[in-house]
């Protein structure tokens, strides 16, 4: 009698691979919204975070992604006010977000870490769940960002959006006009992150 042997075909290893953020490819947006008895007539500034960089490393077989580790830092003071808005305005929303509200000279840096990460999804298309945190005015806090994300090329192309409460960071959310125009506490970060995979 004959022994018998497993005809299924070996497992490849997970391999992990290797991408640098390209800043120019991507893009990421906060947006604001105002509030206060005059919100409704009040400016809610769109704000575009123009210099910022990183590394994602993916854990994968060759149908899912299994683990997922990402770092970003951004340089506080290369927020840009987008809207059309007189010179004047963009400038002292600049001056009273960098000096009132991050307070640049203190603290230059903001920076998500996450070593952990849960997906859904095969072939070159997954849901991907960050269990991440986010250091932002001297004070880290816990921060989740799920994304899209799509692998193709030697890229990876990540988008989504979260929400960040200024108060969490011991910000005090900016008011103008005797309080009857502020912005509320939450604000919406919007992304479309790019990244090229490293040889």
């Amino acid at each position: 009698m004959q022994p018998q042997t497993d005809s299924a075909q070996p497992q490849p290893e997970p391999g992990i691979e290797q991408y640098v953020i390209d800043t120019k490819g991507s893009s990421f947006v906060v947006q604001a919204f105002s509030s206060g008895i005059l919100g409704a007539f009040g400016h809610s500034p769109r704000i575009a975070i123009r210099d910022f960089g990183g590394e994602v490393q993916v854990t994968r077989d060759n149908v899912a992604i299994l683990d997922a580790r990402v770092r970003m830092s951004i340089r506080a003071n290369s927020l840009e006010v987008i809207d059309k808005i007189s010179e004047k305005d963009r400038n002292e929303m600049h001056r009273q977000m960098f000096k009132d509200v991050l307070e640049t000279d203190r603290f230059p840096e903001i920076v998500y870490e996450c070593s952990q990460a849960s997906a859904n999804g095969v072939g070159n298309r997954f849901w991907v769940t960050l269990k991440g945190e986010v250091t932002l005015h001297g004070v880290t806090q816990p921060q989740p960002v799920t994304a899209r994300v799509l692998m193709n090329d030697g890229s990876l192309r990540a988008s989504g959006e979260f929400t960040v409460l200024q108060t969490d960071y011991d910000i005090r959310p900016v008011s103008a006009a005797g309080g009857t125009i502020k912005l509320k506490d939450e604000l919406k970060c919007t992304f479309d992150i790019v990244a090229r995979k490293q040889e």
